[in-house]
């Protein structure tokens, strides 16, 4: 079974050009869109900070503290390409990464990266908070490919109150939620739902890249916006929130 890296791979022989995630945010409305090619590249960025400026190895723990956004993807994509585990709790990660919101939660990791959330990737204006590197600073100066083998399968990967599942598990169960939802390749999916930990991020993010899908990610949704998002996005599934004449997830 290959590991979460082997996802967006995939996504890049399928369909490099083409949109993979379209972020909205309803409150500012800011709209973002990634190819394959693109987010790898962010993920790419993401691996070799880890690696290179952060020192973190397989096995070594990142804390995730984001929203549901685009630049979360591109963060947990690429701890896992760096062979990390990924979890929420921050006490004795390595690196932390911590919305402007949450960076006095991410005390206790080894390096604490803050992201400002802002359109467009922007860095903090007039830096980021006391304490915290700015990802958005940090990662533009990092290498755009990553070169390591694939992670393995039986890699650590993400930290859950059960215990730690390995890389290959983890894509495992995300092939049989796509399949028990139905997602066939080619579907697009409108999802308002929260990446608050790691069942957010299986249904958000790895169970439409398992499924061949792409994702309409929208925080802060306006309900009147989302019926005439299906049609502008080519929607064909939801997950968060029902629009009449779609299939809900």
């Amino acid at each position: 079974m290959p590991a979460p890296d082997a996802l967006l791979a995939a996504a890049l022989v399928r369909d490099p050009a083409g949109p993979l995630l379209t972020f909205y945010d309803d409150a500012t409305g800011e709209r973002t869109e990634l190819s394959a090619t693109t987010l790898a590249n962010w993920v790419a960025k993401t691996a070799n900070l880890l690696r290179d400026d952060v020192g973190a190895g397989p096995g070594d723990r990142v804390a995730v503290l984001l929203p549901a956004h685009w630049q979360a993807a591109a963060v947990l994509l690429g701890a896992w390409t760096a062979a990390a585990v990924v979890g929420t709790d921050p006490a004795g990660a390595v690196a932390a990464f911590a919305g402007p919101d949450r960076v006095d939660a991410a005390a206790g990791a080894g390096e604490v990266f803050a992201l400002s959330l802002a359109p467009l990737g922007r860095a903090f204006a007039g830096g980021p908070p006391p304490g915290t590197r700015d990802y958005a600073d940090d990662v533009r100066g990092q290498g755009d490919r990553w070169i390591e083998p694939p992670v393995s399968d039986s890699a650590l990967a993400l930290a859950t109150a059960d215990g730690t599942v390995t890389a290959g598990d983890l894509v495992e169960i995300a092939l049989r939620r796509a399949a028990e939802l139905g997602l066939v390749v080619g579907d697009r999916v409108l999802s308002t739902a929260p990446w608050d930990g790691p069942a957010g991020w299986m249904d958000g993010l790895l169970v439409p890249l398992a499924g061949g899908a792409s994702v309409v990610l929208t925080v802060n949704p306006d309900l009147d916006l989302l019926q005439m998002r299906v049609e502008a996005e080519r929607v064909t599934a939801t997950l968060g929130t029902g629009v009449p004449g779609v299939r809900p997830l």
